[in-house]
This record gives C-alpha cells, sequence and structure tokens, in this order.
C-alpha cells in the first residue's frame, strides 16, 4: 500500500511459492487415523474398457 499523489494505491501481496510456504509452515501436533489399504484385486480398473472405446 502506498501514496501516489492524492490517491492510496492497494496493490496485492506478491506469491513467494510453495517452498517459501512450506518451510513457513509449522508442524501438526495431532495423530491421524491409520487409513485402509486393502491389496487390489486381479481386476485392472484403469484398462477396463478401454479397448472397446472409439477414441
Amino acid at each position: 500500500m502506498h501514496r501516489d499523489g492524492d490517491r492510496l494505491v492497494i496493490e496485492p501481496v506478491r506469491k513467494r511459492g510453495l517452498l517459501a510456504l512450506l518451510k513457513s509452515m509449522k508442524p501438526l501436533d495431532e495423530d491421524f487415523p491409520e487409513v485402509a489399504d486393502p491389496p487390489i484385486t486381479s481386476e485392472k480398473p484403469l484398462t477396463r474398457g478401454l479397448r472397446d472405446s472409439h477414441w
């Protein structure tokens, strides 16, 4: 924020980037719950139906 003659100019703050943001953050003092991670089945969900598509 600065004056330009009779006007007051308000400008946005520059973004510092991801690394600067991560360095400024403090560690969380929370425990996270366990996440169920079952093994995948024999079905291939990402390739199913791609052979029949008309892309």
